[in-house]
C-alpha cells in the first residue's frame, strides 16, 4: 500500500508537466500533432513558470488551482479519463445527465488534485525517453525518468491518446512504476458508483474539489 500511494503521488505531480503558460505560448510553440514533443515543451515551459511565479504562490497556494485549471487542463483529455473512472458495467447504468456532471465535477476534482500536489515540487529534473514512431498509432507511452538526488531514478510513462477528428494528442492517464493513476481511481471510485450512483460520487468530488490548497 506504501508503494502504491508513493507511486500515484509521484504521478500526480508529474501530471502537472501538462501545462502552458500563456504568457510562454509566443516563445515555444506546442505542436499537439506531435506526442513526444507535446509533452517535452509543455513539461520545461510548465517547470519554468512555476519557478517564476514562486513567491506568489507561498502566499496564495490557491493560486496553484488558476495555474492548473488554465494552463494544464488544456493539454488533458479529462472527459475520456472521467468515462473510464466510472468504468463500462457503471457507465450503462449511469444517464447521460449523470455523465455529463460527472465529468464537469471529475475536471475540477482534477484541479484540486494536482494542485495540491503540485506543492511537493521542488526541481527535479526529469528526462525523457527517444520518441518513437507514432504514424500508425492512437495512443503512445512518452517514457520519461525523474532524477532527484539520492535516490534511484523513477520511472514514469505518460498514455497520450490522438483524436481522430483533430488528430491532436492530449494526455489520459500516466503509470509510475508500474501504477496507473486512472486505474487506482477506477478502483477507488467503483464500487461507491455501483453502491451509492454516479451522483453520490460526483456530490462527494465537489466537496474535495471546494478545499483550499496548503502546504503540509
Amino acid at each position: 500500500m506504501k508503494i502504491l500511494n508513493k507511486a500515484v503521488t509521484i504521478v500526480f505531480a508529474f501530471l502537472v508537466t501538462f501545462s502552458l503558460s500563456t504568457s510562454a505560448a509566443a516563445e515555444r510553440v506546442i505542436d499537439s500533432k506531435d506526442p513526444y514533443k507535446l509533452i517535452e515543451v509543455v513539461a520545461d515551459i510548465t517547470f519554468k513558470r512555476f519557478a517564476n511565479e514562486q513567491d506568489n504562490i507561498r502566499k496564495d497556494a490557491n493560486i496553484l488551482k488558476t495555474i492548473v485549471r488554465e494552463e494544464l487542463l488544456p493539454y488533458i483529455d479529462y472527459r475520456y479519463a472521467a468515462f473510464k473512472v466510472i468504468g463500462g458495467q457503471n457507465f450503462r447504468r449511469t444517464t447521460k445527465a449523470e455523465r455529463a456532471e460527472f465529468t464537469k465535477v471529475f475536471r475540477e476534482y482534477l484541479v484540486t488534485s494536482y494542485a495540491q500536489v503540485f506543492t511537493l515540487y521542488n526541481n527535479q529534473k526529469v528526462e525523457f525517453g527517444h520518441a518513437r514512431d507514432f504514424s500508425n498509432s492512437n495512443v503512445v507511452a512518452v517514457n520519461t525518468s525523474v532524477i532527484e538526488p539520492g535516490r534511484e531514478p523513477i520511472n514514469i510513462s505518460f498514455r497520450v491518446r490522438k483524436n481522430k477528428k483533430t488528430n491532436e494528442w492530449k494526455a489520459y492517464d500516466m503509470v509510475a512504476e508500474g501504477i496507473s493513476l486512472l486505474d487506482s481511481k477506477q478502483a477507488e471510485f467503483s464500487s461507491l458508483i455501483r453502491q451509492k450512483g454516479l451522483p453520490h460520487v460526483s456530490q462527494m468530488l465537489k466537496e474535495k474539489s471546494a478545499k483550499d490548497i496548503v502546504f503540509k
